[in-house]
This record gives structure tokens, sequence and C-alpha cells, in this order.
């Protein structure tokens, strides 16, 4: 959504980063768009409070306004698409650009498993089986961190936090930890 509303890209670019980039099944755009924003702005309300106005987990006003209009996504026939009158619009198709979406979205992912592991909500295991099956991710978070290198991981969490001095991009201890002592999850 960040990356969104910053005018980084566009939706269509987004998705496309991650479908052909990650490998997933869907974006993020068309993923929501499914579960519909009456369903998905809620719980990311729910979550944000739950967590005590944790900054990772603040909601998006572009996700606001579409709940509010009543944009619902698929469900309503408009969303971040407009499932009435399908977009002509295409992906932007530069290799840097879709890099740095992939890169940003996945590793902000593998910074949420690496601190589920930290707090001990679950064994490295369960949360990338979780990943697997659960959401159908291409791999899980944890193993895809040790084929990309933690350490990379690190470096590019810590250069928007630099960039942008928020919370959110706050690395997890335990990813630090591994990349300073040359460490994997498996």
């Amino acid at each position: 959504m960040r990356i969104y509303d910053e005018g980084i890209a566009t939706i269509e670019t987004i998705d496309y980063a991650m479908t052909n980039l990650g490998g997933f099944k869907m974006g993020p755009f068309t993923l929501m768009d499914f579960i519909g924003h009456d369903v998905n702005f809620r719980v990311t309300e729910s979550v944000y409070q739950s967590f005590y106005n944790e900054p990772r987990y603040k909601p998006s006003f572009s996700q606001k306004r579409l709940f509010e209009a009543g944009w619902l996504g698929k469900k309503s026939g408009k969303g971040f698409y407009d499932y009435t009158n399908p977009s002509t619009n295409t992906p932007h198709l530069d290799p840097t650009l879709n890099k740095i979406i992939f890169e940003r979205i996945l590793f902000m992912l593998i910074n949420e498993a690496a601190d589920a592991l930290h707090w001990q909500v679950a064994s490295k295991e369960d949360i990338d089986l979780a990943m697997l099956k659960g959401v159908n991710y291409p791999k899980g978070l944890l193993k895809w961190a040790d084929e990309i290198g933690i350490a990379h991981c690190v470096s590019v969490l810590d250069t928007l936090y630099e960039e942008y001095h928020e919370d959110r991009y706050r690395c997890s201890p335990i990813l630090r930890k591994k990349a300073i002592l040359c460490e994997t999850f498996y």
C-alpha cells in the first residue's frame, strides 16, 4: 500500500512485480480486491488496535477511502480494479523498479516472519508451512531469507528505515542477529 500511496508505482505494476518476479499467485491489490475491502480494512484496523497502534500495522487511507465509498473489490464490481470496465492499464516493465517493489514487499514479509519467530509465536518450520499452505506463498519466508541472504534483507530494511525514519521498517532483532553472526534460519 505504501508503494502505491507514495506514487512509486501503479497497482498493475506492483501486482506484476509480485506475480512475475516473486511467483505469487496474485498480486497484493488483486488479493485485497478478492478478499473484499469490507473484510480486509476492518481486519487491518483490528490488528493495528490489537497491537497497541504498532506503526507497522497502520491502515492505509487509500483502502479506507475504498471501503467508505463501498468499492469493496470484486464482490461490488469495483475496488482497486474496476471489474465492470476492465482496465487497459499495463504494468511498467522497468526491471529495476520491479525489483525494488518486489524486494521491498518481500523483505517486509520476511521481517514479520522473523519477528514471529523472535517472539516465539511458532517454530520456523511452522511459520514457513503456514506461508506455503495457509496463504499459498511460493516459498516459506524464512527459507526465502536464507536463499536471498539475510544480510541483504537487513541492508534493505535498514535503508528503508534510514529513508523514512519510521518504526514500520525496523529490522527484527533475530534477523539482525543472524546477519551479524552469518547464520541462516535453516
